[in-house]
C-alpha cells in the first residue's frame, strides 16, 4: 500500500497497520496478494482507498463476492466511517445494503437521475403506523383491534417481525462462540470455502 501514499514513510506504515486490521486481514499481511480471495481482495481495497484518510470514500460494489460476515464487517467499516464524519459514496446494486448503510440514495436509470432523498423520506409510508406489542394476550389483541376499527382505522396486516437471513447467520456463529475474523482468517482460502 506504500506507493498509494503521500505522507511520510513512517506515518504510512503505521497507518498500512492500522488499516489492514481495520479490514480485518491482518493473518494475511504476508501473502502475496495473488494469493488473496476475491473477498480479501474488495477489503484490501477499501483499505488502500482510505491510506491518505480522505474525506470522500467513493466505493463501487465494495460488498460483492463477499460472504455474509465479510459483508456485515464492510458495512460496519461503512458506518465507522461515517461516525468519523467521512463522506462515502457508495455504487451497488445490492439495495438491502445500502438501504443498511446510506442516509441518502440516489437512483439513477442509464445515467439519468430518477429519485433521490433520505431513506426514511423515500421509503416510510408516512399514512401506515407500525406497532410492535410484546406479550399481549389474545383477548387483549381483540380489544385493541375493535379499537382501531371504532375510531375508523384500517388493519392491514397482523403479523410477527421477521429477521433477514443475514442476521440469522451472523447470530448463529455468533452463538457458536465462533468469531467472524476467525473464521475468516480459517476460511480465507476460496478453494476451502466455496465462497468469499
Amino acid at each position: 500500500m506504500d506507493s498509494y501514499s503521500t505522507s511520510p514513510k513512517k506515518e504510512r506504515m503505521l497507518r498500512a497497520n492500522r488499516l489492514i486490521e481495520l479490514v480485518g486481514l491482518e493473518f494475511a499481511r504476508k501473502r502475496p496478494l495473488r494469493q488473496y480471495s476475491k473477498g480479501m481482495l474488495r477489503r484490501i481495497g477499501i483499505a488502500q482507498a482510505l491510506i491518505n484518510d480522505p474525506d470522500l470514500i467513493i466505493l463501487d460494489e465494495p460488498t460483492s463476492g463477499l460472504d455474509p460476515i465479510g459483508t456485515k464487517e464492510t458495512k460496519d467499516i461503512i458506518a465507522e466511517l461515517k461516525k468519523q464524519g467521512k463522506t462515502v459514496l457508495l455504487c451497488s446494486h445490492l439495495l438491502s445494503d445500502v438501504q443498511d448503510v446510506c442516509d441518502r440514495i440516489a437512483i439513477l436509470e442509464k445515467g439519468t437521475l430518477q429519485i433521490s432523498g433520505t431513506i426514511d423520506n423515500l421509503l416510510s409510508h408516512k399514512d401506515i403506523v407500525e406497532l410492535q406489542i410484546r406479550n399481549l394476550s389474545d383477548e387483549a389483541m381483540k380489544e385493541v383491534k375493535s379499537l382501531i376499527e371504532e375510531k375508523q382505522g384500517e388493519i392491514i396486516s397482523v403479523k410477527n417481525p421477521s429477521n433477514t437471513l443475514e442476521n440469522l447467520f451472523l447470530k448463529i456463529v455468533q452463538e457458536r462462540g465462533m468469531s467472524p475474523k476467525s473464521i475468516l482468517s480459517r476460511d480465507s482460502d476460496k478453494n476451502k470455502t466455496g465462497y468469499d
